[in-house]
């Protein structure tokens, strides 16, 4: 599969509250470290409730980051829940040669005709993925495997170590391992179109 590949690279997260949009984000941010990068992770929610809808935003780069903003117009996009489409824009601002990931049972086919967007679409179904390997819908690792495979940001093997460093202090190995397997399931198995 071809991968995006940009200096500096800015991806905008779509997701509901406890989906771990956030927690992804960061991942990837922080990862950029293990590669002398520089990076930031910016949430963008308020009060909101479980399931509200929520952003999240995450740049990496070789240069310093002077924007501390949200992204208007991101490289790549990576939508947590599907249903999100009928509420937001969530291509607003995509570039049009840019990244658009999301986790699905549909074609990339399918959603392209919904979106109308032109550029690269990876689809994945990061809900299945996560609940076969940590038993709970929490779709946030598999879709950083999915965005993984499309855009190169850091290393894959930076991720994985990044995952098992941010998460092995707040979970059990057990949870860990699950992770791992579900980041590397959705980069196996994510269709391009």
């Amino acid at each position: 599969m071809a991968q995006l590949k940009r200096d500096p690279i800015g991806i905008r997260w779509h997701g509901r509250g406890g989906q771990g949009a956030v927690t992804a984000s960061k991942i990837l941010a922080e990862a950029g470290r293990f590669e002398d990068k520089y990076f930031l992770g910016l949430p963008d929610y308020g009060a909101e409730r479980a399931g509200a809808a929520m952003r999240s935003f995450t740049t990496v780069s070789t240069k310093p980051i002077r924007a501390l903003c949200e992204l208007a117009e991101p490289d790549a996009v990576v939508v947590l829940d599907s249903t999100l489409l009928d509420e937001v824009n969530v291509v607003a601002g995509l570039k049009e040669d840019g990244v658009f990931v999301i986790n699905t049972t549909e074609s990339p086919t399918n959603i392209r005709s919904k979106l109308g967007y032109k550029g690269k679409i990876y689809a994945v179904d990061a809900t299945s993925i996560s609940i076969e390997n940590l038993g709970k819908s929490i779709p946030n690792i598999p879709m950083l495997g999915a965005l993984a495979r499309g855009v190169e940001v850091v290393s894959k093997e930076n991720l994985v170590k990044m995952i098992r460093e941010s998460l092995s202090s707040k979970f059990k190995e057990a949870v860990v391992v699950g992770n791992v397997k579900a980041f590397e399931k959705a980069y196996e198995t994510v269709q391009a179109g």
